[in-house]
């Protein structure tokens, strides 16, 4: 059975399938526009470098072929991460921006 600290007995169960894009989302909500516009700007620009978005590829072709190492696939997988908590970024941006002009 799982421990809950006083308090937090009647909290839900959080989902073994749950991953950290989905804390972030919680955290972030990007279906709010609340942002700035300067930030959502700012936000906007965040890209990845050239040489990530070259990795990324390579690592993605090599898992199309089943040839990916472990090593590989945990970088991968960081990748994907990163990847997603910038989507959710991007995401609260735009709708941020969207607001902003209405």
């Amino acid at each position: 059975m799982l421990f809950k600290p006083p308090g937090l007995e009647n909290m839900p169960q959080i989902p073994s399938s749950l991953t950290e894009a989905d804390i972030f989302a919680r955290i972030v909500h990007p279906e709010s526009g609340n942002f700035p516009q300067e930030v959502s700007h700012l936000i906007l620009n965040l890209q990845f470098e050239a040489e990530d978005v070259i990795r990324m590829n390579e690592l993605a072709e090599k898992n199309n072929h089943g040839l990916l190492s472990e090593t590989e696939r945990q970088e991968m997988e960081k990748y994907l991460r990163v990847g997603n908590f910038l989507n959710l970024l991007h995401a609260k941006a735009r709708r941020s921006l969207q607001s902003s002009s209405n």
